[in-house]
């Protein structure tokens, strides 16, 4: 029986293992293909440096963006060159990468530039809920880890399933998401805004206005949300026009710890616990 077991794993495995050459599209339309298995890899975002760590790539990176701080583990020891719109050009070229991973972001054009000094560059980053679990899945691909993606996938989903199921039948709570006083906020399509859907919210930003959109702070005031997430209290008082309003006068304004923005900010493994975040901020009764 045993034996059998075993057989049976090593043949799964053997069977999801990344066949060599690969070529992927990545988000700007761009053909990327790698000859052989990347074994120095450099990434971009904190969110593609998460998503290694999660599917056991962590040995495969050679260095990391500024902003990448988790986990710990993996990050302390490697080097930082710079961000995606401040890169450090010379320090990537000198590590000599055999995979870059970048956003698809047209102005920080780091791709772009990665790419016309000719090194393989993935440009690309998940922006809707499902595409979280479409780049886990491309980046187990290219790094050889298929069936850890295939695993991780699997275990995000249930997670994010049984939190969900928490809130089933409670009421919906209008909530305005602050990325920054801009104010920048999230679309319900956004994988921040399908989240708070999750979380038995609904985000007072209209579809149209895209996934990340930049606000009127008329709309804000027109829209009187009953939960603030993403600034204090005391910042939300000062700004006009907004002391009387539901979230304001009720108190329910909600700073995020760092683990929580950076868990909330970032399409990667770490999904569920922004769920359970957001939760805590919109039906606390439910944990």
């Amino acid at each position: 029986m045993r034996f059998a077991l075993l057989l049976t794993l090593s043949v799964s495995t053997a069977a999801s293992a990344t066949s060599y050459p690969l070529t992927v599209r990545d988000d700007l339309g761009r053909t990327v293909t790698l000859n052989r298995e990347p074994r120095r890899i450099i990434a971009m975002l904190p969110s593609h440096t998460e998503t290694l760590a999660a599917l056991g790539a962590s040995d495969q990176l050679i260095a990391v963006d500024t902003y990448s701080n988790y986990p710990k583990a993996v990050v302390e020891r490697l080097p930082r060159v710079g961000s995606a719109y401040q890169p450090n050009l010379e320090a990537i070229l000198a590590l000599k990468p055999d995979l870059v991973l970048a956003d698809e972001s047209s102005g920080s054009r780091l791709t772009e530039k990665l790419a016309q000094a000719g090194l393989t560059v993935y440009g690309g980053t998940g922006q809707s809920f499902n595409e979280v679990f479409e780049k886990i899945a491309v980046l187990g691909k290219l790094t050889n880890h298929e069936a850890n993606a295939t695993r991780l996938i699997a275990s995000m989903r249930a997670d994010l399933n049984a939190l969900q199921r928490s809130v089933a039948g409670l009421p919906k709570v209008s909530t305005y998401y602050e990325i920054d006083p801009s104010p920048y906020s999230v679309g319900p399509n956004s994988f921040i805004g399908t989240l708070i859907t999750k979380a038995g919210g609904q985000t007072i930003v209209p579809p149209a206005l895209g996934d990340f959109p930049k606000l009127d702070p008329e709309l804000i005031v027109q829209r009187n949300p009953q939960v603030m997430v993403g600034l204090t209290l005391a910042q939300a008082r000062v700004r006009p026009g907004w002391s009387g309003l539901r979230a304001v006068t009720t108190g329910r304004v909600f700073s995020p710890t760092p683990e929580e923005r950076d868990a909330l900010s970032r399409p990667g493994p770490r999904l569920a616990q922004a769920l359970r975040a957001l939760i805590r901020f919109l039906h606390p009764e439910a944990l």
